[in-house]
């Protein structure tokens, strides 16, 4: 399952175009975003990304690491691999559920996919786009919103000080309650 841009002479967005367009467009079918060029742009610029990684350690983009990747793209929420699953499912269905776990694997250690631990065990999976960011996780209603990946920067550097601890927060969800849920809260007390 080797795709057309890691081929040899093949640029890695060559056959891009006219298939990732495609791909998103089934993609996103399910999800809660329609696929807008934005969304296009930052695929293409994901499955760009990955190929070089991937060429770099001499591995290849696979059709099911390029499915992975449109999926996650379409998709501005953070998604459970059991929904990346079901998407890509339903984009390729010639695609295996554990080839959709070994790819998100494979592109979580290249650092193009951002994974993040909630509470009880559960992981999501969101395209990392420029620095990694930090998680908000709401105990009421689920909702898993961005913060900014600077948030914890003076507690990591007093922990490393202190007791020699190196912080890496970028895997879990900090646990809260979200603006809706706040505001839900205080209009409508116990």
């Amino acid at each position: 399952m080797s795709d057309a841009g890691s081929s040899a002479g093949a640029s890695p967005g060559s056959s891009l175009g006219s298939s990732l367009g495609s791909s998103l467009g089934s993609a996103a079918a399910g999800s809660s975003s329609a696929t807008s060029p934005g969304a296009v742009a930052a695929a293409r610029s994901a499955v760009e990304t990955a190929a070089a990684l991937l060429r770099g350690r001499g591995e290849r983009m696979t059709g099911p690491r390029r499915a992975v990747l449109s999926v996650l793209a379409a998709d501005a929420r953070h998604l459970s691999a059991d929904q990346v699953v079901s998407a890509v499912a339903a984009h390729d269905p010639g695609v295996h559920r554990a080839s959709v776990y070994r790819a998100l694997e494979a592109l979580s250690q290249l650092g193009v996919v951002q994974h993040v631990h909630l509470g009880h065990g559960t992981t999501t999976y969101a395209l990392a786009e420029g620095r990694p960011h930090l998680h908000g996780h709401c105990q009421r209603c689920g909702t898993v919103v961005d913060l900014p990946g600077d948030l914890l920067d003076d507690v990591g550097v007093r922990l490393a000080a202190e007791v020699g601890f190196a912080l890496d927060p970028t895997h879990v969800a900090l646990s809260g309650t979200c603006r809706t849920c706040a505001a839900a809260a205080v209009s409508d007390p116990p």
